[in-house]
């Protein structure tokens, strides 16, 4: 499935997914490598974030459905819209 992320002043992107084995969300981090805490994501410039989309092996890292998310950095930062907020810090009650 296919989410545009749409990148607001000073903001970066994220890649998100779901691990294969369970359907929980992961982050990828710098390395490469998938993480289900949302601290670990490596926020992207546009061109990181479509080199890294681009070379995501989803079969290989063991994700489904890999897309990217518009985040706001900070301390901590925070994904740009709601749905993404809820994929990562968990329900708002």
């Amino acid at each position: 499935m296919l989410h545009p992320a749409r990148l607001g002043a000073g903001q970066k992107l994220a890649l998100t997914a779901n691990r294969l084995l369970d359907g929980v969300i992961v982050w990828r981090d710098a390395a490469g490598a998938w993480w289900s805490a949302f601290d670990r994501a490596a926020l992207l410039d546009a061109d990181e974030a479509e080199a890294a989309l681009a070379g995501v092996d989803a079969q290989k890292d063991g994700v489904v459905g890999v897309y990217k998310v518009a985040v706001t950095p900070g301390a901590p930062p925070v994904p740009a819209t709601m749905r993404e907020r809820i994929r990562a810090f968990g329900p708002t009650v």
